[in-house]
């Protein structure tokens, strides 16, 4: 048990350093790519690559694993990743970037990968619920930290993109000195989108809808805040507090949907998330207190949206395919992550930076619509085929083992 604790610490100490570093650059890159005169549009265009790139690295991690093992294919692409982060600030071209996003993503969708699933190879089935809670918490928190760090150094400059490509390289220190044996090969799931369909057509067009909603808001809220007028100081705290309010919400929500139909809790999101994006797409944010609480409040709203879809869907779904399906899930979620950004970008540029918010209230209003009338078309699934809520992250197939191995 001692030696269990030990990998799992290590891990997580692996996880946070690298999460720190993704943190970062979420944040750095649209307000980098600002500063140097970047179009809104081609900023979308970087924030699709990276989305495009990250469901390349879902469809192609397990294999990679598989082939070479956990711990080089992590070496290999934290590798990768560290030299992509310091090529940045050294070829400063929309292009490039672009390119560069792209390959970004399928490096961090590779590590996300490796840990969680070397997560769940170290997790027992009594405490593989804890190890998973204690997961959310760390990426939260130190994503959050991350964001903050714009704060170190001028965004203009070199120095913010060498520390988050340091903590990329850095989370290879603990990876590669955990005491534990090799973990087990990532089981490869059966991609089958139409089936997904079947089992819930709300989750479906939910997990597209919602992608196309949190790819635009991570690729662009940075743009948005800076056109409205905010300092770096107060465009990462914004940034933070999204994620402060997601993080607070998602277990009350989650727990709540365990005893109604969930689709009811989806659609009071989808409608709390309408309200909040509207208030955000137009009102005067100049008093900084209303713009701090309308980012956790829209946070609070939106962040759970995924979760509870997923839950949703696996309700209906055969127990056996859980990863399976989720799986399939992560990959609609990409899909739609990759077209929200392209087309809310070229809208931020001929209508204003709060057409940002104004996308995504319609795309999540028309998922309340949507979700509304599915209700009249399915009951609610048996008691005994409801699976329990956990508020998942949006990484790899491989978290959903650690909800689901038994």
């Amino acid at each position: 048990m001692k030696t269990t604790r030990a990998s799992i610490t290590t891990l997580l100490v692996g996880t946070a350093v690298l999460f720190m570093g993704y943190g970062l650059l979420v944040t750095l890159l649209p307000l980098r790519a600002k500063i140097e005169g970047f179009s809104t549009t081609m900023i979308g265009v970087m924030g699709g690559a990276y989305f495009a790139g990250f469901a390349v690295g879902c469809l192609i991690g397990p294999q990679v694993v598989k082939r070479v093992g956990h711990i080089r294919a992590f070496a290999g692409f934290a590798a990768l990743a560290t030299v992509l982060l310091l090529v940045l600030p050294m070829a400063i071209d929309p292009g490039v970037w672009a390119g560069m996003r792209g390959l970004t993503g399928i490096c961090f969708a590779v590590l996300f990968l490796v840990v969680e699933s070397w997560l769940n190879d170290q997790s027992s089935n009594e405490i593989r619920g804890r190890v998973l809670s204690i997961y959310i918490i760390v990426t939260n928190l130190v994503t959050m930290g991350g964001q903050l760090m714009v704060n170190l150094a001028e965004p203009a400059g070199p120095v913010l993109f060498t520390v988050a490509a340091m903590l990329v390289c850095l989370s290879l220190v603990p990876l590669s000195l955990t005491p534990t044996s090799t973990p087990k090969p990532i089981a490869e799931a059966k991609l089958r989108i139409t089936q997904l369909y079947k089992y819930s057509p709300s989750g479906f067009v939910g997990c597209l809808a919602f992608g196309m909603a949190d790819g635009a808001f991570w690729s662009l809220a940075p743009v948005f805040a800076d056109g409205r007028g905010m300092p770096v100081a107060d465009i990462t705290f914004v940034m933070s507090l999204f994620v402060v309010g997601g993080s607070i919400s998602q277990w009350p929500l989650g727990h709540y949907s365990d005893k109604v139909d969930r689709r009811w809790v989806i659609a009071f999101v989808c409608a709390g998330s309408v309200c909040t994006g509207s208030a955000l797409a137009f009102l005067d944010l100049d008093q900084r207190w209303l713009a701090y609480a309308l980012a956790c409040a829209h946070g609070a709203f939106m962040l759970p949206i995924y979760p509870l879809l997923l839950a949703h869907v696996n309700d209906h779904a055969p127990t056996s395919l859980l990863v399976e399906t989720s799986s399939g899930l992560l990959l609609l979620y990409a899909i739609g992550a990759m077209a929200g950004p392209s087309v809310a970008a070229p809208m931020m540029q001929f209508f204003g930076v709060g057409s940002l918010f104004g996308f995504i209230a319609v795309i999540l209003g028309i998922l309340l619509a949507y979700t509304l009338f599915r209700l009249g078309r399915r009951p609610v699934a048996a008691p005994e085929e409801r699976v329990e809520f956990y508020p998942v992250p949006k990484t790899s197939p491989s978290v959903y083992s650690l909800e689901t191995d038994d």
